[in-house]
């Protein structure tokens, strides 16, 4: 199995796609692996060097010890590329991937070509909300509260008309360890980026979702604005767009970065 053996975490990895294409890197949401993006890989491998990894915690990747952090997330990041020796790559990020992502443009902007920022925001919810998923999760266990957590993944028009398509995203969850689970969301807790995003030089796309309830299209909108030069997608879908809208959403991927 692909498992890259970093300075502070075992990380899990998939490639798809051409050698001699341009890296195109994908980072999971919270509660979710590389798997979500598998609707993505058939498109997108024809134009590019696919690389998808479980972030810590999540999948393949096992939990750490302790709380992470945004920096934990990003420095994973970071330290796969150089494992991986890809110098320079496009990265596209969903919820807490979209921070991560943002935060390698941030911190290390000579690895990041391109940004694609999906369903996310410089901060995304509250301290106290946090604090309040933390405690739920851990009296309770991620897989009892997949299905609770899938109505904020999915618009209630795509549960009702693709149960089975969103029967794959309910199981990939109930796999999330409580432990990287929780101490992902401390990450997302701390997370704060409003005050430095006006810093990445990097091109970007923003993709969000008309029906989110977590990063909403106000909040995209927001953080477009924010960009220098940043352009707005809107899809007709909730917080895992990629999910719901597979074909538009690699289409605008392959049209950003063509």
């Amino acid at each position: 199995m692909p498992y890259a053996d970093l300075a502070n975490a075992r990380i899990f990895y998939l490639v798809d796609g051409p050698e001699d294409a341009p890296w195109l890197v994908l980072s999971n949401s919270l509660g979710a692996t590389a798997d979500m993006w598998s609707k993505q890989v058939p498109e997108l491998s024809r134009h590019f060097r696919v690389l998808r990894y479980d972030s810590r915690g999540h999948g393949r990747s096992p939990a750490t010890p302790g709380e992470y952090s945004l920096a934990d997330l990003g420095g994973d990041l970071s330290d796969l590329l150089t494992f991986l020796k890809i110098e320079r790559a496009h990265v596209c990020g969903l919820s807490v991937g979209g921070l991560t992502a943002m935060w390698l443009a941030l911190a290390h902007p000579q690895q990041v070509d391109r940004l694609i920022l999906c369903n996310t925001s410089s901060r995304i919810g509250s301290t106290e909300s946090w604090e309040t998923r933390i405690d739920t999760v851990r009296t309770n266990g991620v897989e009892a509260m997949a299905y609770e957590f899938i109505q904020r993944w999915l618009s209630a028009d795509y549960l009702a008309k693709q149960p089975e398509s969103s029967q794959i995203l309910i199981d990939m969850m109930r796999r999330i360890p409580t432990d990287g689970y929780a101490a992902t969301c401390a990450a997302l807790r701390d997370a704060d980026l409003d005050a430095q995003v006006h810093g990445i030089t990097a091109k970007a796309l923003l993709i969000g979702g008309t029906h989110d309830l977590s990063t909403t299209p106000q909040a995209m909108l927001a953080l477009t604005a924010k960009i220098p030069g940043a352009k707005y997608h809107e899809l007709d879908a909730s917080h895992i767009s990629n999910w719901e809208q597979a074909s538009e959403f690699s289409d605008k991927v392959v049209e950003f970065l063509a």
